[in-house]
């Protein structure tokens, strides 16, 4: 499996696994991913993608290993509380204003008042939603829940983004929006980590790939690489649409 060159600031999985009555969910696996960067992790349902992620952030305790974040000089460091921001597949709206969800969510994080309300005004012009901001969220569409739940992990200004299949149930227009938002902040510095099933999208958005099966990462390498020439059979197989055993 290929080791990408490190960039400066870089998020490090150091033998990062989870078992579950002694099954292997997610395998140790060692990866450098950097924290700017654009990381798609595809694989076959059942693969671990979401139970990684979930590692990743810490939602889920892992078993084994660590994650850190891993600075110039290889210095490595914990991560933060807040430095990695997460956002479902299904957002969980409040029962709130689309501008509570997203002043709620920065008092949680421990944000001065004086500053929630500024700071949540910026990022929803920057995902769109001004006009919408004294709406019930609950009625929002589903395209709309999800740049507001993005929104609200942004606002608290974390690291890098986790996503576990944050377009599998909107319309085109609705993902193309997603997908130029995550674009517009990879390329501002901060940079996302998400699962997909949709090669296309892959295609669109990844600098590189972690492709899983059965737990286990089977290959890291740069998109260009996995989608011309896997460096495995089973790698071969998955982009060639055969149903993986």
């Amino acid at each position: 499996m290929q080791r990408l060159a490190e960039l400066p600031h870089s998020l490090a999985l150091n033998a990062l696994g989870f078992s579950a009555s002694g099954r292997a969910i997610v395998k140790p696996a060692t990866l450098v991913l950097p924290l700017a960067g654009r990381t798609m992790v595809l694989g076959p349902n059942g693969a671990g993608k979401s139970t990684l992620l979930q590692l990743i952030h810490g939602m889920l305790v892992s078993d084994q290993g660590s994650v850190g974040i891993r600075q110039a000089g290889s210095v490595e460091r914990p991560v933060g509380a807040h430095e990695l921001g997460f956002v479902l597949q299904r957002p969980v709206m409040l029962a709130r204003s689309v501008l509570d969800n997203v002043t709620h969510a920065l008092a949680v994080r421990g944000v001065a008042r004086a500053e929630r309300e500024p700071r949540a005004r910026r990022v929803l012009a920057r995902v769109g939603l001004t006009a919408l901001e004294s709406r019930p969220a609950r009625r929002l569409s589903g395209g709309e829940q999800q740049r507001l739940a993005i929104a609200r992990v942004m606002a608290a200004e974390p690291a890098c983004l986790l996503l576990d299949e944050p377009t599998a149930h909107l319309d085109p227009g609705a993902t193309a929006a997603i997908e130029r938002l995550l674009c517009d902040w990879s390329a501002a510095g901060t940079g996302f980590v998400m699962s997909t099933h949709d090669l296309a999208q892959a295609r669109r958005l990844a600098d590189q790939i972690v492709f899983m099966h059965r737990g286990e990462v089977i290959e890291f390498s740069p998109a260009h690489r996995f989608f011309t020439s896997p460096d495995t059979e089973i790698g071969a197989r998955f982009m060639a649409g055969e149903l993986l055993d």
